[in-house]
């Protein structure tokens, strides 16, 4: 499925902030391919690395919680509801979900490859950060519903309360 992803909304500084990430999405590419040429094989270290990237974030910017209630108030930040046109469609005691809407990420890659199926590996791999996030919410279990790298219409994380914490 043709991949949709059009910014509908920023201003100057958002515009800016995308930059920055489509620049650091150049050099996740880039490193990659580059890997990829002395025939190494994305999967074997960049999944890791990333999820460290997740984890990394996690420790220093989130309070551990089992509150769905209270998770919202750590994520999304302000910026990162604009950059990425995120919006919070559900907030419940025992499911939480963010859909994001433009991901400038996807948008830089484009400009790189036309491979789609590329494309939608690169993404798989950059959200292991978002998995290297939620792993330090034990409470919750954490799903990746639809990609707008894989054709979706939004990208949709969902954060459901474990059966055991229910």
């Amino acid at each position: 499925m043709p991949i949709k992803n059009e910014a509908s909304i920023g201003d100057e500084h958002i515009r800016d902030v995308r930059a920055a990430i489509e620049h650091r999405a150049t050099w996740f590419y880039c490193l990659l391919d580059e890997a990829g040429k002395k025939g190494l094989d994305w999967d074997d270290f960049a999944r890791k690395a990333i999820f460290r990237v997740g984890c990394f974030h996690s420790e220093r910017n989130f309070t551990e919680t089992s509150d769905l209630k209270e998770f919202p108030r750590q994520f999304p930040s302000e910026l990162g509801k604009k950059v990425f046109e995120m919006e919070i469609v559900e907030s419940t005691p025992d499911r939480y979900v963010v859909e994001f809407h433009y991901c400038p990420l996807v948008h830089a890659w484009q400009k790189l490859t036309d491979s789609e199926e590329e494309i939608a590996l690169l993404c798989d791999i950059a959200m292991e950060g978002d998995r290297g996030i939620a792993s330090a919410f034990p409470a919750f279990k954490f799903d990746i519903e639809e990609k707008i790298a894989e054709g979706g219409d939004v990208c949709r994380l969902v954060y459901t309360l474990k059966p055991e914490r229910a």
